[in-house]
């Protein structure tokens, strides 16, 4: 009697094995036929992309035209020009207020160029000239350092092509860095977002990727991430799902299935343009009026590292390498 027992959880047991093989090699087969096969994500190191953070608002303030901009821009290249051989400078002269020339420069970094499926992962690396949410008048004119405005997104990126430096990506990957995105002042938002009106102005004809993901505002030590408007009603709804889901299966409840309110940013740009971008942003951050004081510091010269954490930019970086490598929508 117990022989038999034994035998019929063994052919239990070698049946389940089988079905599930079958399952996995049915679905690996699924995946090559798309040109993609899933592979394990590499490990996000938060304390180099809190570096890459530091190094950032280290060069100070990097609105255009200043030394720290300078700086920071050759910092990027020479950064990104060791984990690929694919960087592109777009650079032009743009026009300001009162006559001021604008140099501004986005910075594009490709990994695995021989793929024809692509995703586009943005930021903007520019920080804000004016911090003309300050209370005090005399500090309105005053340029920010934007750790959190600017450095952090481009923090997680920088992590991210270290990464697939050395664990090349299954799919076509492009790192944007976009300039001048927080030139404009308030209420004009034609001087808003100058590096991806140039960058869909003058990118290849044939360049479209499956979607872009914009990374703003992604640091804070208390971060929370609701939905953002066009892009959950309007541009990709199906990829902000996708994303959330990610996040939540990992546990990162900062991501809220909430939808906040609908944003003026690089990504509505880039949809003018044809590529279907969306926005993941701490939404709640604009205008200041938490009822969390350390969280009022938009456009202010409170916008420091202090503000940051290394955890909320691995929580970011965690999220987008799992859909990079083993489930990226495409």
């Amino acid at each position: 009697m117990k022989k038999k027992i034994i035998i019929y959880f063994l052919f239990i047991f070698l049946f389940v094995l089988f079905a599930c093989n079958k399952d996995k090699k049915q679905e690996m087969e699924s995946d090559t036929k798309l040109g993609f096969t899933p592979k394990e994500p590499p490990i996000f190191n938060s304390e180099r992309a809190w570096q890459f953070l530091l190094d950032q608002v280290g060069f100070g303030p990097r609105n255009p035209n200043s030394i720290a901009h300078e700086k920071c821009l050759q910092y990027f290249h020479k950064l990104l020009s060791e984990c690929t051989g694919s960087v592109t400078l777009q650079k032009w002269v743009d026009d300001g207020y009162d006559g001021e020339k604008l140099n501004l420069t986005n910075v594009i970094a490709s990994f695995n160029t021989q793929s024809t499926t692509r995703i586009l992962l943005c930021a903007h690396w520019d920080s804000r000239p004016r911090a003309d949410r300050e209370k005090d008048p005399k500090k309105q004119k005053m340029p920010i350092l934007g750790a959190n405005d600017g450095a952090s997104g481009v923090a997680v990126l920088l992590e991210l092509a270290k990464l697939m430096k050395d664990n090349p990506p299954p799919i076509g990957v492009d790192i944007l860095l976009v300039d001048g995105e927080d030139y404009g002042k308030e209420g004009d938002l034609s001087k808003y977002f100058l590096g991806s009106r140039y960058f869909g102005k003058n990118k290849p004809a044939n360049y479209y990727p499956v979607y872009g993901i914009l990374l703003d505002m992604i640091g804070d030590k208390n971060l929370r991430l609701p939905k953002e408007g066009y892009s959950a009603r309007r541009f990709h709804p199906m990829l902000v799902d996708h994303i959330w889901n990610i996040g939540r299966s990992k546990g990162y409840y900062q991501f809220d299935y909430s939808i906040g309110g609908a944003v003026e940013d690089d990504h509505v740009i880039l949809n003018e343009y044809g590529i279907q971008c969306i926005d993941i942003i701490d939404m709640d951050l604009i205008g200041n009026d938490s009822k969390d004081e350390n969280r009022n510091y938009w456009h202010t010269l409170r916008d420091t590292p202090e503000r940051c954490s290394k955890e909320s930019l691995k929580i970011v970086g965690d999220v987008l390498l799992e859909l990079i490598y083993k489930k990226p929508l495409i």
